[in-house]
Formats: structure tokens, sequence, C-alpha cells
């Protein structure tokens, strides 16, 4: 099966079919066309899009990309794949709760049959939208994408942990709140243990994302254990990849030795992913 005879249908359906299956499922997040076909190639069921990792491969920061370049890529991501793909959309770029759902349909027209939005405000000195107004936008994304002529998965973000809020409580109450107003699924970025991960799972009924860059030493089976339906790795395998270049760069400035290509991908193993 191909991205030609795979429908966006088919796909929101699959990937619905993932939330609703038994145990969890590991949904990587490629930053490119190459990556998300790699990672197909390599057996995963679904994606999911990183904005730090498309931002760090055009050589910005997270959250300097704007909403049209950001739709361009979730547009291209799903072009290259047969995969469904669901997609960070930051806090859909805009404060007004119908502008940020609007984000979402034009994600869906992109290809997309998911997508997250969050609390996080963008200005620093107040970062999370107020409770009642984050709720209000929780519930204009799932109004919006409702009307969609397929099942687009919608995910709630709570963005607390990772913004310098460490109110477990508070993240809590507004996942079950989101949780409430419709999402189809949850997310606190920003977990730090496996218990942390069990209060939140155990406190809400829908399914959990949990991305490992916070639990890193956790394996898939113990996320499972703790409840989590989905594991995202959100900009890691990005910063993995600029890691290697980056130590192969050392070592050819400090070193002028090539060691570093030993470990290089093969060609012809490339071309066998990609190709």
């Amino acid at each position: 099966m191909n991205a030609v005879t795979t429908t966006q249908a088919e796909k929101a359906q699959r990937f619905a079919a993932l939330h609703a299956r038994a145990g969890c499922f590991v949904i990587p997040n490629p930053w490119d066309a190459g990556s998300a076909k790699i990672l197909e190639r390599l057996g995963f069921e679904a994606l999911a899009t990183t904005s730090a990792g498309y931002a760090f491969s055009l050589g910005l920061l997270d959250g300097a990309v704007g909403l049209d370049a950001m739709i361009d890529h979730c547009r291209m991501l799903c072009a290259a794949t047969s995969l469904p793909v669901s997609a960070d959309l930051e806090n859909g770029y805009a404060h007004d709760p119908k502008a940020a759902a609007q984000t979402l349909v034009r994600g869906a027209e992109a290809g997309l049959v998911g997508g997250s939005i969050e609390d996080y405000t963008n200005d620093e000195a107040k970062p999370i939208y107020a409770f009642n107004h984050a709720v209000e936008r929780v519930q204009a994304s799932v109004e919006a994408v409702k009307k969609l002529p397929f099942k687009f998965t919608f995910c709630a973000r709570a963005e607390n942990l990772i913004h310098g809020i460490n109110d477990l409580d508070d993240t809590i109450r507004r996942l079950q709140a989101f949780e409430k107003a419709g999402a189809d699924v949850l997310y606190a970025p920003g977990l730090k243990t496996l218990d942390e991960v069990r209060m939140v799972t155990q406190a809400v009924g829908k399914p959990v994302n949990i991305n490992m860059s916070g639990v890193p030493h956790a394996t898939v089976a113990q996320i499972a254990e703790a409840g989590g339906k989905r594991i995202s790795t959100g900009g890691a395998l990005a910063r993995a990849a600029i890691g290697a270049l980056v130590r192969a760069g050392r070592e050819m400035q400090t070193q002028g030795s090539f060691g570093w290509a030993a470990g290089a991908t093969p060609g012809a193993e490339i071309k066998t992913l990609v190709g």
C-alpha cells in the first residue's frame, strides 16, 4: 500500500484504531520526508510531526516557524508516507478559540488525520492560558474537527510542566476538563517519572500521549503498564541526528580523524529505506 492508494479516510480509521486497541504504540516524530519514509520502512504504524525538529532543519528555533510554512510541512510529510500523520500545531497559531480550531481544519486539508493544540500562550511572562480560556479553545477545536468528513483524532495538551509551572494537580485538572470537552487524546509533556505518568492516566478516561524524553530510561512496556497509550519522541530524534552531526564535526575539527564514518548507515541500506 502506498500514499497514492491509501485515502485520508483510511488513514484516519487506522489511526483511531491504534488508540482503541490494547496496549500502547510508539508514534515517532520525523522532521522531513526522508526521515518519515525511513520510519515507515522500519515498521512504525503512525507518525507525528515535530515543530522543534522541523524548525531545527530550517536553522530556526522551536516556535519560529509560521503557520503557512508549518501547514506546507504537514502536506509534504503526508504525501511522503502511507502512514497516518498527526501534527504538533503548537497553540494553533492563535489565541482566539475559533481561530486556533481553524488551524486544525487547515491541517486536515493538508492531509493530517490528527493534531494537537496546547494551552501555551507564547508569552513567557504569562505562559499558560487561563483555565476557562484553555477549555474554550479545546471545545472550539472539538466542534471544528467533528465537521470533517472523517475521524480526526484531536489531542489536547496541558503545558504547565515544561513552562516552569510545576503544578501536577492543575495539569490534571486541565486534562480532565479537556476530556470533558471532547478531546480524543490527552497530553501533558514534562512528566518525569512513571509514578507521574500513572497519576495522570488514572485520573482520566481518554488515551494519554507520553513523551519519552521525560522518562528516557523507561521502556515501552513500563510506560504501557503505567497507562500510557501512545509514546511520542518529540524533537528527540531530530536532536539525536544533530548530535551525530556535531560529534562527527568535532572529531574532524579537534582530532583530524574520521572515525565517526564507521557508524554511518551504508548507502545501500539508505537506498532500501528511502527508495
